[in-house]
């Protein structure tokens, strides 16, 4: 069968690329076209548009580039046609997978969005475009379940997929030996700056993380560099320190790591997944985070702490993310601090909450035999 996915970013290249290995499994004929990136390139079939050129972020960013946008969706609708898929998957990015299901479904395609959007946080007037225009939801986290159905969607719980982008990324532990023999770093104790996944994420997040490292004198940090952005963003900020830049290395990384500070993402769940103690902490423009206190409705705004339904990690945002504040809360994550092993305590709560590996692949297969019965 031929399968047309949609992701918009480096998690979505990387959740879909596992997907597609699971589908592949299922159905030894699929065939591939898609926009997304280079994992999901090394599983076969055919790139479209990089999501390098899709992530866009923030209220302003968006603004500034809807003609972009615009010419992105109108591209992947005409590609769409002209492929004619069996089904069309959207991987997260709702803003603009959103417009592509409607588009998708109302052309005649089957539509199947995996990573639901997160409308449980804000925006949750998309439900009636998902019940309307998705034939089945695929979602990644328990508590999604109990919500989606209460909105009248019956969705499909598999697991989460960082557990299998994990263990097939780091199928054996790395020392830190090794990680730092690989990176030409000396051996010491690494602290992990995760700074977000766009610039503007990092102009507002990293300068703060590295006035960490006059107070951190016994630590080295190591900064991981998002896929979508290259050395030049982070230039400016690093330049002069001894802070080391890896690229796609944040799962080895976070697992040689004695803390880390984490921007709100996906991020946090891999650092807890990977048992590494965190801080986390965003800021923002100041007119997009006034907007999103306006319109989002959780309490946390870490998926660690969303799913346990509690405190696990500390959360400092936008006026509490100071110097001293940021400092505190680290110094509580150091070896034989009591708050480093309650969180760790915690953190196998959430390995269990999740569930167990081969989410990818279960979902893969789910997905055939759905599009089986309905040919």
């Amino acid at each position: 069968m031929r399968y047309y996915l949609v992701a918009g970013e480096a998690s979505g290249d990387l959740h879909a690329s596992n997907l597609m290995r699971g589908i592949k499994q299922a159905d030894s004929e699929a065939e591939f076209r898609y926009f997304g990136g280079e994992l999901m390139q090394a599983q076969g079939g055919t790139l479209v548009k990089h999501y390098r050129e899709m992530a866009f972020m923030g209220f302003l960013e968006v603004l500034q580039n809807l003609k972009t946008i615009k010419a992105n969706m109108q591209m992947c609708k005409n590609d769409i046609v002209v492929y004619n898929p069996d089904v069309v998957i959207l991987v997260d990015y709702p803003g603009f997978n959103l417009r592509i299901a409607k588009f998708a479904k109302k052309t005649g395609y089957q539509v199947f969005y995996y990573i639901a959007p997160k409308v449980w946080a804000w925006k949750e007037s998309r439900v009636k475009i998902l019940k309307q225009y998705v034939d089945k939801l695929f979602v990644i986290f328990p508590f999604e379940i109990d919500y989606f159905k209460s909105k009248g969607i019956e969705p499909v719980y598999e697991g989460n997929p960082s557990i299998d982008a994990i263990k097939h990324r780091l199928p054996k532990s790395l020392s830190l030996a090794e990680f730092c023999n690989r990176n030409s770093l000396p051996e010491k104790p690494i602290i992990a700056l995760v700074a977000g996944s766009r610039r503007q994420e990092i102009r507002y997040n990293l300068p703060i993380m590295l006035e960490m490292i006059e107070r951190f004198p016994d630590y080295q940090f190591v900064i991981a560099g998002a896929p979508s952005l290259d050395i030049n963003v982070y230039e400016p900020f690093i330049k002069g320190t001894d802070v080391k830049l890896v690229f796609n290395q944040t799962y080895e990384l976070f697992s040689c790591s004695t803390l880390a500070i984490v921007t709100s993402g996906t991020a946090t769940l891999e650092a807890a997944l990977l048992n590494v103690p965190q801080v986390v902490c965003y800021r923002g423009n100041f007119f997009s985070m006034l907007i999103a206190w306006m319109v989002i409705k959780v309490k946390y705004i870490s998926l660690v702490n969303l799913n346990m339904g509690c405190e696990v990690v500390t959360e400092l945002k936008q006026y509490d993310l100071t110097h001293d504040r940021l400092y505190a809360e680290a110094s509580k994550l150091l070896p034989g601090r009591i708050e480093r092993a309650r969180q760790l305590e915690l953190y196998e709560k959430l390995w269990h909450k999740l569930g167990e590996s081969g989410a990818s692949l279960r979902v893969g297969k789910c997905m055939v035999e759905m599009l089986k019965t309905h040919k």
